[in-house]
């Protein structure tokens, strides 16, 4: 990991996600594009494969997505004190905008105004956009060829598919990590009988 200086690290994470927060539409996944951009390519906190790996535990822990990965991104760099501050500027600009609109733009307004609903129309294509980048960004990071690309869209089709049980995130996450650690022996096995058969060619010969 680049080495960071302590001196302003707190401030820089709170407004890097204060920045994020207040001009990202569209939920969590919506902002992971731009978390990724910020954190991996403009600081260069952290490598793209950590990133990778903060955003699979993320995921898999209860709550809001974008809160839980300015936490991960905070504490992988300063402890509790990073965590702190990334999360409050993750919040900041999400409460004063609820705020806002809770107070001034109630849902008859937004339907009646034209110019609103206007604006909100297209703003819906662009959080499309904002979801689909990191998606591929994550299918290079992780490279996924075309043997292994089956299964992120079998399992996005399932979660899709709405059905009772099959539909659930968690389940996926579950067997995602069995499946990671049967591979894993699968690997060392094969690794270990391949380490023998030649340590007994050398002695045959």
């Amino acid at each position: 990991m680049t080495y960071i200086k302590s001196q302003g690290i707190y401030f820089q994470l709170f407004s890097s996600f204060l920045r994020i927060g207040a001009f990202t539409f569209g939920g969590g996944w919506a902002m992971i594009s731009l978390i990724e951009r910020e954190v991996v390519d403009n600081k260069r906190w952290i490598k793209r494969e950590e990133f990778i790996d903060l955003l699979a535990v993320s995921q898999a822990l209860p709550g809001v997505l974008a809160i839980n990965i300015a936490v991960a991104v905070g504490d992988h760099l300063r402890g509790m004190k990073g965590s702190v501050a990334a999360a409050l500027g993750t919040i900041a600009p999400c409460f004063a905008i609820i705020l806002t609109i809770a107070v001034f733009l109630t849902p008859e307004l937004i339907q009646s105004n034209h110019v609103v609903s206007s604006i909100f129309r297209g703003i819906r294509p662009a959080v499309v956009a904002l979801i689909v980048a990191p998606v591929i960004t994550s299918a290079k990071s992780m490279k996924l060829g075309w043997k292994t690309l089956w299964i992120p869209v079998v399992v996005a089709l399932l979660i899709w598919s709405k059905l009772p049980w099959i539909s659930n995130p968690i389940l996926f996450i579950i067997i995602g990590g069995i499946a990671g650690y049967l591979w894993l022996r699968r690997q060392e096995r094969r690794l270990s009988m391949a380490r023998i058969e030649r340590e007994e060619k050398e002695e045959g010969l």
